[in-house]
């Protein structure tokens, strides 16, 4: 017979009322050695278990703790006392897995607050916390609402390789991947290390993006999509950075740059809406806790909206399409920048906008979601189509309260000699790319796309502020703990 999860228990009680039925679950509260609070991670609410202790051994009610594990099984009854609509009276108890008592206060399980700082150097234990339980299950239901919009919307789930020759980003931050004897690599005449000799003949590295692989497949299955991780050895210590993340990356043939700003809106107000359709008690939670943290700010600092608030009003407004240059005649002309209040003052056109600037545009100037398109192609990759100005590229990035950039993307250069030429300009290697370039001389259609990182719009969803608590097992520089 299925076992039932405590959700299914408290979200349809009428069907097992004055039954009996058994649950598993962790203890998160034993009071008065009568009301075990029981949650088996379904959902953030517990369940009441009323025990009649003089009914039981005097053995079991003594290894009835916080955080050992239980099975019981006694009948569902309406509850008398306020804060929950039914209880389980419990007619047997079993123990499953004891609680090590003494090592229990080193530890995030006992019941009380504890710092995020702490929280991450148990991680392995935090996903037994309301916090991190209530990140988690969020973050698989933005997952599943990833998969699920693409899927609506005809769109093929594609795996491009972990493993790969390719800088689909020019950066040439990566990881490098190799089978040799650490303290025997060989080397050719110069001197230089000689990959011939290695596992795949060549230098290989970590993927920083499945981009540039799910074009080939755009070109002959039209839509496609990625959802995998990617790397990226920037030593970066950031609130914002992490050396392993997961990446969603949409490629469509056909679509223009336009049709690639209508895609990201439309995408990210489904699975924005997935989410406050299908995560109330996790983001009334969450919201709480906003809330709180909000108030321990300065005034002037404080956020104008509560999360659920602001997530609503992320779905309901069309987000703001500004160009490139209309966003720098206007950070250019901000009394922030002319005070001299940005850390990176905006000078000039072609100034690489920061996450600060990003945030004025959308929380200060505009107070919605923005969209910024057409930046100049001297700070884009090689791989974006050139306008016909000649000065920029039609590429476009979304930029998100509190969070600044949260999708970027372009319309692609499908132009045999112009990207042939970009790549020289830019000093990428054709030898290396020789496949890449293939693509563009059998039948080479306009196509876009654009690439979502999934921690950053957790983040967002959750109201959290720092990208490691995000992530089950965040990989950061000196940190591969667990």
């Amino acid at each position: 017979m299925k076992k039932q999860t405590i959700k299914d228990l408290l979200t349809d009680y009428k069907k097992v009322l004055h039954h009996d039925i058994t649950v598993y679950g962790w203890v998160r509260a034993f009071r008065s050695n009568r009301f075990i609070a029981l949650n088996d991670g379904s959902t953030i609410n517990n369940l009441q278990v009323v025990v009649d202790f003089e009914n039981f051994d005097e053995n079991i009610i003594k290894n009835i703790n916080t955080a050992a594990s239980l099975k019981i099984t006694g009948e569902v009854v309406e509850s008398q006392g306020a804060g929950q609509t039914v209880e389980l009276i419990a007619k047997k108890i079993t123990i499953l897995g004891e609680n090590f008592t003494e090592e229990l206060q080193s530890t995030i399980l006992q019941p009380k607050k504890h710092s995020l700082e702490k929280l991450r150097e148990q991680a392995h234990l935090r996903f037994r916390t309301n916090l991190f339980g209530a990140v988690f299950r969020i973050r698989h239901a933005i997952s599943f609402a990833i998969h699920q919009y693409f899927n609506q919307n005809q769109f093929f789930y594609i795996n491009t390789p972990i493993v790969t020759g390719a800088d689909a980003e020019g950066a040439g931050e990566m990881f490098g991947v190799t089978n040799f004897d650490l303290n025997n690599i060989p080397r050719d005449e110069d001197g230089a290390i000689d990959y011939s000799q290695d596992f795949f003949g060549r230098k290989t590295n970590l993927t920083v993006s499945g981009q540039l692989e799910g074009e080939t497949a755009a070109m002959g299955l039209g839509r496609i999509y990625t959802f995998g991780p990617t790397f990226r050895a920037e030593n970066s210590n950031t609130t914002r950075h992490l050396a392993e993340f997961w990446m969603i990356e949409p490629e469509v043939a056909f679509n223009n740059l336009e049709d690639n700003i209508d895609l990201a809106e439309d995408f990210l107000k489904y699975v924005i809406n997935y989410c406050l359709e299908n995560c109330k008690d996790d983001l009334e939670f969450l919201d709480k806790r906003f809330a709180e943290e909000q108030k321990t700010k300065p005034e002037k600092e404080r956020a104008k909206e509560g999360l659920i608030e602001k997530l609503q009003n992320v779905v309901s407004k069309r987000f703001k399409r500004v160009s490139y240059t209309e966003a720098i005649d206007i950070l250019l002309n901000s009394k922030e920048n002319k005070k001299g209040k940005f850390q990176y003052p905006i000078e000039e056109w072609g100034a690489d906008l920061q996450s600060e600037h990003e945030r004025f545009l959308v929380e200060k100037h505009f107070e919605s979601p923005v969209v910024l398109f057409d930046y100049p192609k001297e700070i884009k990759a090689f791989y974006m189509k050139l306008n016909e100005d000649n000065k920029t590229v039609a590429a476009m990035d979304v930029l998100f309260p509190g969070i600044g950039e949260i999708i970027g993307g372009s319309e692609r250069e499908a132009r045999y000699d112009v990207l042939k030429q970009k790549m020289t300009d830019m000093h990428v290697d054709e030898q290396e790319l020789w496949w890449y370039l293939d693509t563009r001389k059998f039948g080479s259609v306009p196509h876009a796309g654009f690439g979502l990182g999934l921690e950053r719009l957790v983040l967002f969803i959750t109201g959290m502020t720092n990208i490691r608590d995000v992530i089950p097992f965040p990989r950061t520089p000196k940190s591969a703990e667990f």
